[in-house]
Parts: C-alpha cells; structure tokens; sequence
C-alpha cells in the first residue's frame, strides 16, 4: 500500500519533535515517524536534562550559534506553555590553582560565542553560594539551567498535531529509494506501507547513518558514520547538597563527570563517556561507581561513596572520535545533490537546549 506525502519527518526525539512542529506550524503537511512505541525514547530521555548557556564550543560552530539562539528560545516557550523549568545557575569550576587560567580561557569562549553573563569568582565566593564546595575558583553561569524534558516534549507534540501534524509511532524506516518525485519510503509496523514524501528530514539521532543509508540513491559519501558514546549516572541519596548545577573544566568530547539535580531535588553524578558500547547498551557499570565518587570529591570533598547508586545511561550520536571536538551536521541537497532530502547528524548536546533553534534553520532550509 502507498501513500504521498509532504514531508516526513523521521525520528520523534526532541529535535524531531521540534523541527515537525516548526514545519507544520509553517503550513507544511507532516508526518513524524517513530521507531519506538512513544517519542523521546533513547537520546532525549536518557541525559542531564540541562538548558545549556553556550559556554564550551568552538565559537562560529552550528553548536555555540544554535545553543546561544535556542536557550532563549527555550526559557521563552517554557515560560508561555507552563512548561516546568528553573535557572538554577551554574558553577564551572578550577579544582586546581594551575586550572584557573583554563577558566579564563573558557570565559573568553563563552564570550566570543555571545554569553556575557559570565562572572569569574573565587573558591572562597564559590563556597559562600555553596556551602560544601571545593575550588580554586569558579565561572558562574546565571543563565543555565534545567527542564522536563519529557514535559517539553509533550508540549511540542501537541503543538504539532493541533497544527495538522500526524505523529505515528512503532513505524520504523525500514529502507527506501531516491525518485524523480522525492523519496518513498518503507515503513513498518503492523500495518506496513510506502510512504512517497516530496522532502524526508531524518531526525533518527543514533539510527541516523543507518536510516541514510537504507535509502538507496542517496550518497554514501555524505553520511557520516554515527558513534553511539555512552554516558552514565549515578543517582546521590539524600537532600541534593548544591542548588546550582557543578561542572568540571571540560574535554574536547564531554563535559565530565559533573552534578546536577532533577526538577524533584534528586541529585546526580555524571555523566562518564564511553567509546565501546555497542548500539542500544543502556546498562549501567555498577564498577564505575568509585571514578564516579573520586571525580565528584574533587569540588565536593564530604561525598560519602555510599551515597551513589547506579541511576541510568544515554547515548550521544557523535561523528567524532575519542577527544576530537564535533558539531551538528547539517546535509542539505546542495551539498549532497539530492533533492527532498535533509540530514540531521550528530546533534548531541546541546541538542535539547538548542532544539526550537534547530528546528527554525532546519526549516528556512526546506
């Protein structure tokens, strides 16, 4: 059975969930396409649920200029659809004296990628906003913060069907094929069908390269090799210690092993990176729970190591590999030479800070 289509959106995590809400808004007829048998099931549920500022990436990059643009975005839907959400603040810090000129350098960053809220302070003022923490000295970033991700979601789909949207879950892409048309293609589920799009966004986060490359006509050449890096928490019992969120300097591919708490005051560690997880391993180390604790005591000296316990694990779609610093991936037909095909790869974070931004270019492109 065949059906056309418009545009078909594949993947309802949140950046899929935003880019066919923005599509339909712009009078676009959609069709979202889920594997899972309900949206945001694997990336978008499955991290530190944090509204990023735009602090560490390379300025004039996809990933400082759409964060920057998103969390403001983001702050101002919330606010306007009772989506819940807080700045908490976050505190960036040099455990370390020799660490300091690092955070210098991060705040030059962070300036040059248009954050100028940033204010240096010392461990002593560091430890008068948080009793408890240890530093050198501190970045504090007024404007992060953190959300329901799953609420944010929520409110994307429905603002995406009340638009005329239809969202169909348990309807894998199972391959497809380039046409003088667009592109058609194979859907599953239990009711299988062909589906005859004049553009397909692929929004499939992990599943990215594989969902590209099972459409024959596109280039292979143009489709990065997704690596799924594996990320995991682990949850801290108790009162959550700190109000503000506290990060360690970063890497080139994490931001390390750093804490946050939840909208419901639960504390977390994490999270860690790893490169040899195989597609779809949620599982969580449970022997990683002492570089869990050494990491954290690092700025939070009186962790009790019998506090952790092991909470969940995320993967992050990255086309880079161990310490290479990546960008959003944005494969449009003029880099291509496909018509009626756009895309997404390796939109990690901040993907779901800069998701509504995401979506507005990925719509002024189509």
């Amino acid at each position: 059975m065949g059906e056309r289509a418009d545009v078909v959106v594949i993947g309802a995590g949140v950046v899929g969930l935003a880019v066919a809400r923005a599509l339909a808004l712009a009078g676009r007829e959609v069709i979202l396409l889920e594997r899972n048998a309900l949206f945001g099931a694997e990336t978008s549920s499955r991290n530190s649920e944090v509204i990023h500022a735009g602090l560490y990436y390379r300025p004039g990059g996809w990933r400082a200029r759409l964060c920057v643009r998103g969390k403001e975005k983001l702050y101002a839907y919330c606010a306007g659809r009772g989506v819940s959400h807080v700045r908490c603040e976050k505190l960036i810090v040099a455990t370390d004296a020799p660490d300091i000129d690092r955070l210098k350098a991060l705040e030059g960053v962070a300036r040059r990628n248009g954050v100028s809220d940033l204010t240096l302070i010392s461990g002593v003022e560091a430890a008068a906003l948080e009793p408890g923490l240890r530093c050198e000295a501190a970045l504090l970033s007024p404007s992060s913060g953190v959300i329901d991700s799953h609420g944010l979601m929520l409110s994307l789909l429905g603002d995406f069907e009340n638009a005329g949207g239809v969202f169909a879950c348990s309807s894998p892409v199972l391959g497809g094929r380039v046409t003088a048309r667009g592109i058609d293609l194979d859907v599953g589920g239990a009711e299988p069908l062909t589906l005859s799009a004049r553009l397909v966004v692929n929004s499939a986060g992990l599943w990215a390269d594989v969902v590209a490359r099972s459409i024959a006509g596109l280039q292979p050449s143009h489709i990065p090799m997704i690596r799924p890096a594996k990320g995991q928490y682990f949850t801290v019992s108790g009162k959550a210690p700190f109000s503000r969120l506290i990060y360690p300097l970063h890497t080139a591919d994490s931001q390390g092993v750093h804490y946050t708490r939840d909208l419901g005051g639960q504390a977390r560690l994490g999270p860690d990176i790893r490169w040899d997880a195989s597609l779809g391993d949620y599982a969580v180390d449970e022997t990683r729970r002492r570089m869990f604790h050494d990491a954290a005591a690092k700025f939070w000296p009186a962790l009790d190591f019998a506090q952790l316990q092991a909470g969940y694990a995320g993967q992050r779609p990255k086309a880079t590999g161990p310490g290479e610093e990546g960008d959003f991936i944005f494969s449009t037909p003029e880099a291509h030479g496909t018509k009626g095909y756009i895309g997404l790869y390796a939109i990690e974070s901040p993907g779901l800070t800069a998701c509504l931004a995401i979506a507005d270019h990925v719509t002024s492109l189509a």
